[in-house]
């Protein structure tokens, strides 16, 4: 499938989805949000892709919302008329929730602004990898607006209540030395090798066990919204079952005891 705001690639079991609007920072407009929902379809329904990269192209991650869009709109009009269900809402929006329910891991390459919405789909990915010239901002409150895509429950959960409130009511710019000490990122690299550095994590995690990462992203987000420890250490078990019962179980056994690398095929 062909796109026009973003560029999806694949090679050895990584799919890259670049946001593809430099000349604005990659702000989301209709189009990008659209375009990456069904990116996101695309990648769901091939079984060769293992892990997902996103990213910007040119010298942004992305700056929010598309404001020349939004700024047509008459004050006091809500961005959708009716009520708001899940098909009403704004595909950037919709994209936080994929990337968070993917049965696949996702890592964000942070390559330059990540502001507003941009910033909210980067906590949406598992991982965070920063180029050492990204910044953040929680801009929303800047513009009159709440934070959205997640936001509000995804830096939440990283960096304490405190600390959210703080970013969120005053829509301050961090740089990535901060957003790495304060755990919104995992690791800043020099700029030039971002996508090196992130690529190379992705392959490491590519060549695992397919079935069992699922499994391991399905019980990590569990016990982060809902169980307590004894319903986690169950639900952990109930996974471990179905682990166990794949033939990817087996090789690792195999490759462990015929002292080799182990082959993972994904059943």
């Amino acid at each position: 499938m062909s796109y026009n705001t973003i560029i999806l690639t694949k090679e050895e079991g990584v799919a890259t989805l670049t946001l593809n609007r430099p000349d604005t920072l990659n702000a989301w407009n209709d189009e990008m949000g659209t375009e990456s929902l069904q990116a996101m379809e695309e990648i769901r329904q091939d079984n060769d892709v293992r892990v997902l990269i996103l990213t910007g192209a040119g010298r942004g991650f992305s700056s929010g919302a598309d404001l020349t869009a939004m700024g047509q709109r008459q004050p006091g009009a809500p961005a959708k008329p009716g009520r708001v269900t899940l098909s009403t809402l704004p595909g950037v929006l919709t994209l936080a929730g994929e990337l968070r329910s993917l049965d696949r891991p996702t890592i964000a390459a942070v390559n330059g602004v990540a502001a507003g919405a941009g910033f909210g789909i980067a906590l949406a990915c598992d991982i965070r990898i920063a180029s050492d010239q990204a910044r953040f901002s929680q801009i929303f409150v800047k513009r009159g607006l709440i934070p959205d895509a997640g936001s509000t429950y995804f830096l939440t959960k990283l960096v304490g209540t405190a600390k959210a409130c703080e970013l969120m009511y005053t829509g301050d710019m961090i740089n990535a030395a901060e957003a790495e000490r304060l755990g919104i990122v995992n690791k800043v690299v020099p700029h030039d090798e971002l996508m090196n550095e992130t690529m190379a994590l992705a392959k490491r995690i590519a060549s695992g066990p397919p079935l069992t990462i699922e499994l391991i992203k399905r019980a990590i987000y569990k016990g982060f919204t809902e169980n307590d420890v004894w319903h986690q250490i169950h639900y952990e078990w109930h996974l471990q079952s179905l682990a166990i019962a794949t033939e990817d179980f087996k090789e690792g056994v195999m490759s462990f005891l015929e002292k080799r690398d182990p082959k993972f095929m994904g059943r």
